[in-house]
């Protein structure tokens, strides 16, 4: 007789087999895989002993020799090799375009690529075909996966990929559809500086509030967490998902143009400067100076010194963009300075010495560096990687709560944004508020969905809009109507409205055709602090106008029906109550609005108490005391 294997959830089903999984760090400058082996995350390195993998792809059209076609892709330092000598062709950084349009996008003016017009995500005109950044990283994240079979020997069971903390719904869906796209199933998607928490959290035994302040190639994020008996909780988050050390590259590729006095600059010398002036930057963080010498294809010669002074100051105003969101997000957990035990660093760029400077200057103490800031990301990707595959071992025992970046919401009558999960709400996460209808008779009902902190739907982003239909024509205020918010691990969210009474529902994964971009989520979270007040003001307002047409429209339907209780001089009063408050409630005195209701309804009370004994008579017409009592008692 066959007997079944039992196993507990999440664990392996053969005690003696171990799952191959893997964690990946998508960055924007390089990319890189670890595993678990012997119990210690290691960063898996390629068939050269390199641990890193440029972040950069170049298309080539296919060529055909011998009767084979050859490959017309090329990953990593083959890559890089190409950039100056095709730059239309090679991309770099395309993390930065994750979900992102044309306006989205910094410096697009300066970028040597043929963007191809449409909505939505941008794409880009290769040799090998139009690309979309879900196709390119999909190339950087199927080079990793190979390079980890080869590795592990065998099949992997899932990975985990990290995104910036800061990076909205359509950016993390366009990074899954990517690695789909690249073979691997999703186990989960991880917050950069919380898997950076989780590699010191585990390796060090650290407790107690932690912040991590993660400034990669193209992303920076900050997190405040709170590491204690194994529980990993995000208090707050915030960051930038358009700065990083590309810009403080850009900058420096702007001070050699200026020194140097250089004309236009072609395609091939922009890409080489842009090379330089990173290497410039790289050097810098070891040395007091960096010499720049460079001669171009129009026989121009750069021979420029750049010191680590004015260095700092040409990037003083981007250190200082680091810091905005690092307080705020303090304000945010409610803490102060004083109560942050630990600033974890992470990502390549945080070894600028400025940088270090300044987040030791603000926190008033040494940031930790006992970890590769470039691997950290990677190692505790593949921590979570390995407990998420089943190969839960004694003394696995943790648990990671993080949390969502922005508020989510449905718009109300009136423009008004009713919240359902607010931000920094702990993920997964799942929430339902009751609502209901407006108008009597109303069979159908449009749910809008939107992000933001303001009061009104005008100045929050529109996520999606869908529509419940089968809703039983009852009165206004009659109806149930369930809506259910869902945001997955992966910070993904999906919504669903049912109909309480007949079962009818309706539901949107909601997929957005590209994200916020950086301005639109500071000014978010800014404006809904500076605008509270009136913010508030205007709720009220519109909550009142809202009211007082649900009045009229109330009033108005009672008159048709009931119109002969009434004297002439009766009908008269509450026609001029109806105008008076028809009056007020388009302006923007509350008060007012409000006075008027309560004399529309001083006006309606005897009416009202008529329609009522109306219905009881009619209800209890030709019907005798037995029969009255029988329907009452059982």
């Amino acid at each position: 007789m066959a007997l079944l294997q039992i196993a507990e959830p999440g664990e392996s089903a053969a005690p003696h087999e171990h799952r191959l999984a893997i964690g990946i760090d998508l960055g924007t400058t390089n990319s890189l895989v670890a595993t678990l082996r012997s119990g210690m995350s290691v960063v898996l390195s390629d068939d050269r002993g390199r641990p890193l993998l440029p972040s950069v792809v170049h298309y080539a059209a296919a060529s055909v020799t011998d009767g084979a076609t050859g490959s017309a892709i090329e990953v990593g330092y083959a890559a890089q090799a190409k950039q100056s000598l095709d730059p239309k062709n090679t991309v770099l950084s395309v993390k930065r375009f994750m979900g992102r349009g044309r306006r989205d996008i910094a410096h697009i003016e300066t970028l040597p690529y043929d963007f191809v017009d449409g909505e939505g995500m941008v794409r880009i005109k290769t040799a090998a075909g139009i690309k979309s950044p879900v196709e390119i990283s999909a190339d950087i994240l199927k080079t990793l996966r190979q390079r980890a079979e080869a590795a592990l020997g065998g099949d992997l069971t899932g990975a985990v990929i990290t995104v910036p903390a800061y990076f909205d719904d359509a950016q993390r869906q366009a990074t899954k559809d990517a690695a789909k796209l690249a073979g691997l199933n999703v186990l989960r998607l991880l917050n950069e500086p919380t898997a950076a928490a989780i590699a010191y959290g585990l390796d060090n035994g650290s407790e107690g509030i932690y912040a991590v302040f993660d400034l990669g190639g193209g992303t920076f994020d900050i997190s405040i967490l709170r590491l204690s008996k194994g529980v990993f909780e995000v208090m707050a988050t915030g960051g930038d998902s358009a700065l990083g050390g590309d810009d403080f590259d850009h900058r420096v590729f702007c001070w050699i143009i200026e020194q140097a006095g250089l004309k236009p600059l072609s395609l091939h010398d922009a890409r080489l400067l842009q090379m330089r002036a990173r290497e410039a930057k790289e050097y810098l963080s070891q040395h007091g100076e960096a010499p720049i010498t460079v001669k171009l294809g129009s026989n121009e010669y750069v021979d420029l010194v750049l010191t680590t002074d004015v260095f700092a100051e040409i990037t003083r105003t981007l250190v200082q963009k680091t810091l905005t969101p690092t307080k705020k997000a303090l304000r945010d957990a409610g803490l102060s300075v004083a109560e942050v035990k630990g600033v974890v660093m992470v990502g390549g760029s945080t070894r600028m010495p400025q940088i270090q400077h300044a987040v030791g200057e603000f926190f008033k103490q040494e940031p930790l560096n006992n970890l590769d800031p470039d691997k950290v990301v990677a190692l505790g990707a593949a921590i979570q990687a390995n407990l998420l595959a089943g190969n839960r071992a004694a003394g696995d025992d943790w648990l990671l709560l993080d949390v969502i970046p922005l508020s989510l919401g449905l718009e109300t009558m009136g423009g008004l944004v009713e919240k359902v999960i607010p931000r920094n709400a702990t993920l997964p996460i799942a929430r339902a508020q009751e609502f209901t209808t407006f108008k009597d008779g109303q069979t159908g009902m449009v749910v809008h969905v939107v992000q933001g902190e303001r009061e009104l739907v005008s100045d929050c982003r529109s996520l999606a809009r869908f529509e419940l239909r089968g809703i039983p024509p009852m009165v206004a205020g009659a109806a149930r109507i369930r809506v259910s918010f869902q945001v997955d691990a992966d910070g993904l969210l999906s919504v669903s409205a049912r109909e309480q009474t007949t079962g009818h529902e309706a539901r949107i994964e909601v997929k957005p055709s590209y994200g916020l971009n950086d301005d639109e989520i500071a000014a978010m979270l800014k404006e809904s602090f500076s605008h509270a007040g009136d913010d508030a003001f205007r709720r009220a307002l519109r909550e009142a106008q809202v009211e007082a047409q649900r009045l009229i429209e109330a009033t108005q339907s009672a008159l048709r029906d009931d119109a002969d209780l009434l004297s002439l001089l009766e009908r008269a009063h509450i026609d001029a109550a109806v105008t008076r408050l028809q009056t007020v409630m388009i302006g923007d005195d509350r008060r007012a609005i409000d006075g008027a209701m309560l004399a529309l309804s001083a006006a309606t009370n005897e009416f009202a108490a008529r329609r009522m004994n109306r219905s009881v008579q009619r209800a209890l017409s030709g019907r005798n005391v037995d029969s009255i009592v029988e329907s009452i008692v059982p």
